[in-house]
């Protein structure tokens, strides 16, 4: 067998033994929410118990001693907790199924318990069951898309919770994989010549993920394709490039992006001084791939998120459907236009006093038959 065989097939041997350790050491992990209370209670001695096969991987068990004690002790003081073990014993089963129930028990929680501290834990664990469900860029963005959406739950919904930061930085992370996929859909109609789509889709990359890695090739993209599409699209063009110098000024298309603003006679903007802060920070703290984490890389599901920003706040807003620059913006229609407004009426007497349509009916039939005869 040849020297590199021999590498691959170790570090693959490596990988499945690390694999195997994981597995076995996550089954036994200790639980994270135990009640610390020493007491002989019969509710308490069923939720240590169940505790106690939740560490050892008995999730079946675990959950038929805590489905006991909450229709056995409905008043129990441990009754939050034990609805809580629930949802953790189905989490830590995993699988597909697992993780569903275990998101479905976690919304219950964080409804009937909004207030405990273990709520904004429940919604992490949420954020967490789709983003580790993720798959690279060029597939199903489903677990992305609901991993961003449980994720800005979490960032609203518990602005002082302890796992904002983590979260926070998940967010980034996500929003890099849909960011990137939706840069890939845009290079692909630019190499092919559909400019007017490729305009469309690179700008809305960076108007929905300002913090996205490629954000500043985008830009440059959309700059060249609304260039390609003819003089009416000048303004377009010049904004894009525009952009590019103030937001990315440390950005490699920068100085490129200047001179297509002179060619167009177009006002060069001054670098955003927090850009250029933002754009040293990520150059000093980005990670680097080892040469195991890029020859492991068929291996893995998820995507690569290395390139993902570490500073900046995300995007909290829903994306919007932006109209291509080529589609002709509809005229203003004729008609009214204003405000309509009612008001209750302060005086009874305005229909007798002010003059009425009603007061002039219209003739009958054989009173207008009789004048067309007289007018003959």
């Amino acid at each position: 067998m040849m020297t590199w065989q021999r590498k691959v097939w170790g570090r693959m041997a490596v990988a499945v033994a690390l694999l195997a350790l994981g597995s076995c050491g996550f089954k036994h992990k200790k639980y994270e929410n135990p009640i610390t209370k020493d007491t002989q209670q019969p509710d308490k001695v069923l939720f240590d118990k169940a505790v106690h096969d939740i560490e050892r991987g008995r999730y079946e068990v675990a959950r038929l001693t805590l489905n006991t004690l909450i229709n056995t002790y409905d008043t129990s003081e441990y009754l939050a907790k034990a609805k809580l073990a629930i949802a953790d014993s189905w989490f830590r089963e995993g699988g597909t199924h697992g993780l569903t129930q275990a998101e479905a028990e976690y919304k219950d929680f964080i409804l009937f318990y909004p207030t405990m501290e273990e709520a904004a834990e429940s919604q992490k664990k949420i954020c967490d069951i789709h983003y580790k469900q993720m798959e690279k860029s060029d597939r199903d963005p489903n677990n992305a898309l609901r991993a961003e959406a449980e994720c800005r739950q979490l960032l609203v919904q518990f602005p002082n919770s302890k796992f904002v930061p983590q979260t926070t930085q998940e967010l980034r992370e996500i929003q890099e994989v849909l960011g990137e996929a939706e840069m890939d859909v845009g290079d692909f109609y630019h190499r092919k010549g559909s400019l007017a789509s490729a305009a469309n889709r690179l700008t809305g990359v960076v108007d929905q993920y300002p913090l996205y890695s490629r954000a500043d090739e985008a830009l440059w993209l959309a700059g060249d394709s609304f260039n390609r599409m003819g003089p009416r699209f000048r303004q377009q063009a010049g904004d894009s490039y525009a952009r590019l110098v103030r937001d990315y000024p440390l950005s490699a298309y920068s100085s490129q992006a200047k001179s297509k603003l002179k060619t167009l006679e177009v006002d060069v903007p001054e670098a955003d001084p927090a850009a250029v802060a933002r754009m040293k920070y990520e150059a000093a703290n980005r990670k680097r791939a080892g040469l195991a984490h890029k020859s492991l890389g068929f291996m893995r599901r998820g995507p690569e998120v290395n390139t993902a920003a570490k500073s900046g706040t995300p995007q909290m807003n829903n994306p919007k459907q932006n109209i291509p620059a080529s589609v002709p913006v509809p005229g203003a229609t004729a008609g009214f236009s204003g405000d309509v407004t009612a008001a209750p009426v302060t005086d009874s007497s305005a229909l007798d006093n002010n003059p009425d349509a009603r007061a002039n009916p219209p003739a009958n039939g054989k009173q207008q038959q009789q004048k067309n005869q007289k007018s003959k």
